[in-house]
């Protein structure tokens, strides 16, 4: 099983949110999952907290050790993902919800998401 984490399934698991299904838990939780954070995430939550829309329950600068210490793996952005972004349809909008979608089609991975639109690609999709 490997996933990718959209970013509120990321921020509501590090913040312990109940906001994150059940399915969705047990499927970051499963003993033999491989789970990814994308820098896009990242990204978007710098981004959040410097406009304030945004509040983590750790400070920023901790959350290098959240993925560490959850056995999560940082997903950079390629040059392949920037190839295929760039064809991709508009169904979303979102930059970095298609930064997401594209990692998942490149790197075959399964989104846990509770984002209905991203089956839109084909992209297969927890929530």
């Amino acid at each position: 099983m490997n996933n990718l984490l959209d970013t509120h399934t990321f921020i509501w698991f590090i913040n312990g949110e109940e906001e994150l299904s059940s399915k969705a838990r047990k499927a970051i939780e499963h003993k033999g999952a491989n789970n990814f954070v994308s820098i896009a995430t990242l990204w978007e939550i710098a981004i959040k907290l410097s406009l304030g829309k945004l509040k983590l329950r750790t400070p920023f600068s901790a959350v290098p050790e959240q993925i560490s210490n959850n056995g999560f793996q940082l997903l950079p952005i390629t040059f392949e993902d920037t190839l295929k972004l760039s064809s991709l349809p508009f169904h979303h909008r979102d930059p970095f919800d298609r930064l997401i979608i594209v990692q998942s089609l490149t790197n075959g991975l399964e989104i846990i998401s509770r984002d209905n639109q991203f089956a839109n690609y084909g992209v297969s999709t927890i929530w």
